[in-house]
């Protein structure tokens, strides 16, 4: 059975840093795009960071410049690199895979739990 697990969320203050990790198991990685969403309380859950199986990367408008997503296929594991943050990136995070591997907002064939981000002086 397919399975995402998402780690690396906590707490940061604003301008600081934090990196989230989702290893995947259970579906073929490489040929699958991933990306990560994230959510507040009462809003609608919302792309942040993509990446095609081809390493092709799509970013929304919002952390372009702050954040970074990489994957590792050897290690089945997305990256999400997350620099200067700000009050506003509070949120759970979730990892998710779309089996077409071109896709760039992926539309959830998988999901992994969360993971929260806080940030907070």
């Amino acid at each position: 059975q397919a399975q995402l697990v998402e780690s690396g969320g906590g707490s940061a203050p604003p301008g600081g840093s934090l990196r989230l990790s989702c290893v995947a198991s259970g579906i073929i990685f490489s040929t699958n795009a991933m990306g990560w969403y994230r959510q507040v309380a009462g809003k609608e859950r919302e792309l942040v960071a993509a990446i095609s199986a081809g390493g092709s990367t799509k970013y929304a408008d919002f952390v372009k410049g702050r954040f970074t997503i990489s994957r590792d296929n050897a290690k089945n594991t997305v990256y999400l690199m997350m620099n200067n943050l700000e009050f506003e990136d509070t949120a759970s995070y979730y990892c998710a895979s779309d089996s077409v591997g071109w896709r760039l907002v992926p539309q959830g064939d998988y999901w992994g739990q969360g993971t929260q981000v806080t940030v907070s002086s």
